[in-house]
């Protein structure tokens, strides 16, 4: 799995049945000191993730694990909201503080 941060939402009317009812969203990933890296990726929302939270995505085959996912052609999911991230006794994010700001 990898970190990213949520940065929009992507929206098609017109894509595959299969996707149909799946909410996409627009990530960032997030380098080992929290910094954004360059790239961004659409993924498949499991879990209501809005905008700015930082989420756990599945990539490859292991996104197409969970329930009624095995047919549906998605390389991403963001499979968890992340609370908080610790990096050598030192915290990296927390949502709590994310939230007050």
């Amino acid at each position: 799995m990898q970190i990213a941060k949520v940065r929009g939402t992507v929206v098609s009317t017109y894509k595959t049945r299969s996707l149909t009812g799946t909410k996409f969203l627009l990530l960032q990933f997030m380098d080992a000191q929290g910094q954004p890296l360059p790239n961004y990726e659409v993924a498949g929302d499991l879990v209501g993730a809005g905008i700015n939270e930082w989420v756990l995505v599945s990539r490859g085959s292991a996104a197409r694990v969970d329930d009624g996912m095995e047919h549906r052609p998605i390389d991403a999911l963001v499979v968890g909201i992340i609370d908080t991230v610790t990096v050598e006794n030192s915290r990296l994010y927390s949502k709590k503080d994310e939230e007050r700001g």
